[in-house]
């Protein structure tokens, strides 16, 4: 029997429950502007639906969805924790980006339509909108519905954009690299909220881990337990390529 085709001997119902199966193939790194060329590679590879990003927390490999919990809790206790930071961006930004102003319009973390995923701005606008709720937070207070004229603290540019809830300002702030206004909310300089979802990944040489507090950070988390799973049908269906699945992703 030929050791890279056993799967095709198995009876139809054995085949179908290895469709169930999933494994981790990698630990990628930060996607930034290759999303969409890691998309294709990967589709390309293992086919549509062959692949999914999910995340190692506290031991276990989960969804982003559950994932993306604690990197919003992060940004949570950073802000409780700071009522400097929320005072300033209530009385002073009418709302938050990462890359683009029209990132104000997205409220989900799932963004299949975005150049990059943009998560911090998200977080910070959740956050801010729980306090208007939270009496012990009275410089927090509701604000309108509506569209505002903001100018970029960037630029000086005029935008029309939704005014976040509980910011009260007339400004649009950028949270990005250090060129930006809003660099003290990068995720690289919010430390994440639970040491135990760190992990090490001593070859790693990415961006976030040169900025603000590094490894302790809470895009570190995010990048550092990063995994690409593989049905295992999939995989199986590389072959000789199984010793080095993701081998040219990002090339």
């Amino acid at each position: 029997m030929d050791e890279h085709i056993w799967w095709q001997h198995l009876a139809e119902p054995a085949r179908a429950g290895l469709r169930q199966i999933w494994i981790p193939v990698g630990v990628p790194g930060h996607t930034g502007e290759r999303k969409v060329d890691w998309e294709t590679w990967l589709n390309r590879r293992f086919g549509a639906g062959g692949w999914r990003i999910s995340y190692y927390v506290r031991g276990r490999i989960v969804s982003k969805a559950e994932a993306i919990i604690e990197y919003e809790q992060s940004y949570r206790v950073h802000l409780h924790t700071h009522p400097d930071l929320v005072r300033f961006l209530v009385t002073t930004c009418g709302n938050v980006y990462d890359d683009n102003p029209t990132n104000v319009f997205d409220h989900s973390y799932e963004q299949p339509h975005t150049r990059l995923n943009h998560y911090q701005d998200i977080a910070v606008r959740r956050v801010i909108a729980e306090l208007v709720d939270d009496p012990t937070w009275p410089d927090v207070t509701d604000t309108p519905a509506a569209e505002a004229d903001l100018i970029d603290l960037n630029n000086g540019q005029l935008h029309r954009a939704p005014r976040a809830r509980g910011f009260r300002g007339d400004y649009l702030m950028q949270i990005r690299g250090p060129e930006s206004p809003g660099f003290f909310l990068n995720p690289a300089v919010v430390p994440v909220h639970d040491p135990t979802l760190l992990t090490a990944l001593p070859g790693m040489r990415d961006w976030y881990l040169h900025e603000g507090c590094a490894h302790l950070s809470v895009e570190a988390f995010w990048q550092m337990s990063k995994v690409i799973e593989v049905r295992y049908d999939a995989f199986l269906q590389l072959k000789e390529q199984r010793l080095q699945p993701l081998a040219g992703l990002g090339q």
